[in-house]
């Protein structure tokens, strides 16, 4: 079997969903995601390009979901939160 398969990169997609829930760190959300897209594309036959290109494309579709998915969800509980004020500074 191929590494072109896309159920092997739907099967990646789901393990790293599943990391993803062991460590919710919102990266591997991101890299599911893409991989789960490539899976799809291979298997539909839309994508018919080499191994190397796929990883290229799914590293930048990662990126891309996961500055989304950064955007859409915002800074959440127990992530720094910088002050750009101080409750000491008495200004009008």
């Amino acid at each position: 079997m191929s590494l072109m398969n896309g159920w092997f990169w739907i099967i990646a997609a789901l393990l790293l969903a599943l990391v993803e829930v062991l460590l919710p760190v919102w990266l591997f959300l991101g890299v599911a995601i893409a991989v789960l897209a490539m899976g799809v594309l291979i298997l539909i036959g839309v994508w018919t390009g080499s191994f190397a290109w796929a990883l290229v494309v799914t590293g930048v579709l990662s990126g891309i979901i996961w500055l989304r998915l950064r955007r859409a969800m915002g800074v959440q509980h127990g992530q720094v939160k910088i002050w750009r004020t101080d409750i000491n500074d008495n200004h009008p």
